[in-house]
């Protein structure tokens, strides 16, 4: 490997986080092994103890790192105008991962579903990647000056969260796609 190879390349832990992240999404939490994330990072699995003393912390560290990209993300809708234009902005960017939610799902309604049947303190702290999304849309029906924000805000989210299911349960983009659409068509609607 060259010096500027080894400079450009993440750490092992970022790597194990991001191969576990992976790995979640396509193959679940229970079904992925220590071993499996090891291998995808291209790290001893020896060395994975050093970073996480259990299955568990690294799942925390996943849910850690999809919250602070969606915190990313959400953030970068400000520079639209309006709220409006940044809940159309939102669709948009949903509707445009939906390849990889129709073979995949959305990768934080998975997660959220999956450790949801635990029963332990994982459930909620996976609640944070749909409080994040309710939260944000909230407050951008909020100075829409809507009183019932936070209603609009979960049939936003619902609304978005079925379309990723059913785009995956079928197999079919075009099901996120049309149904992004139409929820865009309800946001310019709104009064």
């Amino acid at each position: 490997m060259t010096n500027s190879a080894r400079i450009n390349r993440p750490g092992k832990r970022e790597r194990l986080v991001e191969a576990a992240r992976g790995l979640f999404h396509h193959h679940g939490v229970e079904r992925t092994s220590l071993a499996d994330i090891a291998a995808a990072a291209d790290v001893p699995l020896g060395n994975v103890y050093y970073y996480f003393k259990a299955k568990d912390d690294l799942v925390r560290a996943v849910i850690d790192t999809h919250a602070n990209q969606m915190r990313e993300a959400l953030a970068t809708f400000d520079r639209h105008r309006s709220p409006r234009a940044r809940l159309i902005a939102f669709t948009r960017e949903v509707a445009s991962s939906s390849e990889t939610v129709a073979r995949h799902g959305c990768p934080h309604g998975t997660l959220c579903t999956e450790l949801d049947k635990r029963d332990d303190d994982l459930p909620e702290a996976a609640a944070i990647l749909m409080r994040l999304r309710v939260d944000w849309a909230r407050e951008q029906f909020r100075l829409m000056g809507r009183k019932d924000a936070h209603e609009l805000a979960l049939t936003l989210i619902s609304g978005l969260q079925g379309a990723m299911d059913l785009a995956n349960t079928y197999r079919d983009p075009t099901i996120l796609t049309t149904q992004t659409r139409q929820l865009q068509r309800w946001i310019n609607n709104l009064v």
